[in-house]
C-alpha cells in the first residue's frame, strides 16, 4: 500500500444559492487529520458533515478555503486528481460485473497491466477473505458482502485518503456491528487516512481515533471518543453523545486544579479547574452510569423503573427536571418501583463542568 497522506482543511466554507437566498452549509471549518488517522464527522441532519465530505471528495467546490492532501491544495481539482477513494452508502457496484471485475475496474481505468491487476485483486480478495466470492455478481450476495466488495474496490486503489459516506446505514443492526469491526480492523491493518461520515454515535465511538462534532455548519468539538464523551465542551455535545444529565451547580471553592461545587444539595470536589467565580451557578454533566447507588446523599422519587438485562434503568424526578440513572449488573440488588424513593449519589471523578 502507498503511504497515507495528511489531510488539512483550512477555512472551508460552502454557500448555496437557493430560492430564499444564500444558505451557508459549512462555515469556516478548520481541521487537521494526521496520516493513518481514522476521523468521524458526526452531527445531526443538516449540520454540514456530508457537505464537508463531498468537498473533500471533489463532488462540491468550496466557496472559500483550502483542502490539502499531503501538501497539495486539491480544493478545485476533479475527484480523479485528488488521490482519494470513496466507499458509498449504496455500494455503487456494477450489477453486470462479478466481484473480481468490480474490484479491478479502477485499475483498468488507470491502464494498469493485466499482471499487476491480477496480483493486486488477488491480494485484496485475500485481505477481505472473499476469495470464494470472486465470480459472483452483486445480486448473488448479501448487503454485508456487497459492502465488503465496495470497501475492497476503494482500498485497492492505494489512495492517500479513504472516504466513507455512511456506508453501513443500509445494513441491519447485527450486520452493522460486524461490518463496523471489520472496517476498523482493516483500516488499522492498512493504515490509511480515513474520514467517515455518520449520524450513529456508537459507530463513531467504536471506529474513531478522533471525532469531529458538527453543528450548523461549524465544528462544535474535536477530540478522542473518550474526550468527547467524558469532557464535552457544551451542553449540545453532552446531549448529542450518549445520554447526559445536565445539572445546575454552585461554585463553592476553586483552585488551580480543582473546584468544589454543590449539586442537588450535596458538595463534591471535582478534579477540574473552572473559569467561573465563587458563588456562580454553572452547568455540570453527569452520565447516567456515573451514579453511585451505595450512597444515600440524594433521595428522589422514581418515575420509571425498567429492567434491561445487563442494566436497570431509572428515571427520577427533581422538581420539573428528569434525571436518568443506570444501575449496572442489577442481579441480586434491591430494585425500586415507580413511586418509591431512590437514594444515590454521584461519582465525583465523573462530574464534568461545562
Amino acid at each position: 500500500m502507498r503511504e497515507s497522506k495528511k489531510l488539512e482543511i483550512k477555512n472551508l466554507t460552502k454557500t448555496f444559492i437557493t430560492k430564499v437566498g444564500k444558505v451557508t452549509a459549512v462555515k469556516d471549518v478548520n481541521l487537521t487529520i494526521e496520516p493513518g488517522e481514522f476521523v468521524c464527522l458526526l452531527g445531526p441532519s443538516g449540520c454540514g458533515k456530508t457537505t464537508t465530505l463531498r468537498m473533500i471528495a471533489g463532488f462540491e467546490i468550496p466557496t472559500e478555503g483550502e483542502i490539502l492532501i499531503g501538501e497539495k491544495d486539491v480544493a478545485h481539482l476533479t475527484p480523479d486528481k485528488r488521490d482519494i477513494s470513496m466507499v458509498f452508502q449504496n455500494y455503487a457496484l456494477f450489477p453486470h460485473m462479478n466481484v473480481y471485475d468490480n474490484i479491478a475496474y479502477g485499475l483498468k481505468i488507470k491502464k494498469k497491466s493485466p499482471e499487476e491487476i491480477k496480483q493486486r485483486v488477488d491480494k485484496i480478495l485475500e485481505l477481505m477473505k472473499m476469495e470464494e466470492f470472486a465470480q459472483r455478481v452483486p445480486s448473488q450476495m448479501s448487503g454485508g458482502q456487497q459492502q465488503r466488495v465496495s470497501l475492497a474496490r476503494a482500498l485497492i486503489m492505494n489512495s492517500g485518503v479513504l472516504l466513507f459516506d455512511e456506508p453501513l446505514s443500509n445494513l441491519d443492526a447485527k450486520l452493522r456491528l460486524h461490518m463496523r469491526d471489520e472496517i476498523r480492523k482493516l483500516q488499522q491493518e492498512v493504515g490509511i487516512t480515513s474520514v467517515y461520515v455518520t449520524h450513529d454515535q456508537a459507530e463513531a465511538m467504536a471506529l474513531s481515533d478522533k471525532i469531529v462534532i458538527m453543528k450548523d455548519g461549524e465544528i462544535a468539538q474535536v477530540g478522542s471518543p473518550f474526550e468527547i464523551y467524558q469532557k464535552p465542551n457544551s451542553e449540545f455535545v453532552a446531549k448529542f453523545i450518549g445520554r447526559a444529565n445536565i445539572l445546575d451547580a454552585e461554585v463553592l471553592e476553586k483552585s488551580q486544579n480543582s473546584t468544589k461545587i454543590k449539586v442537588l444539595g450535596v458538595e463534591y470536589d471535582v478534579n477540574e479547574a473552572t473559569k467561573y467565580d465563587i458563588g456562580k451557578i454553572v452547568k455540570v454533566v453527569v452520565r447516567p452510569e456515573s451514579v453511585k447507588f451505595d450512597s444515600n446523599t440524594i433521595n428522589l422519587e422514581v418515575i420509571k423503573s425498567v429492567f434491561m438485562g445487563e442494566n436497570h434503568e431509572y428515571e427520577v424526578k427533581n422538581g420539573d427536571q428528569i434525571l436518568e440513572l443506570t444501575l449496572s449488573n442489577p442481579h441480586g440488588k434491591e430494585i425500586k418501583k415507580i413511586g418509591e424513593m431512590l437514594s444515590f449519589g454521584f461519582d465525583e471523578e465523573s462530574i464534568h463542568i461545562i
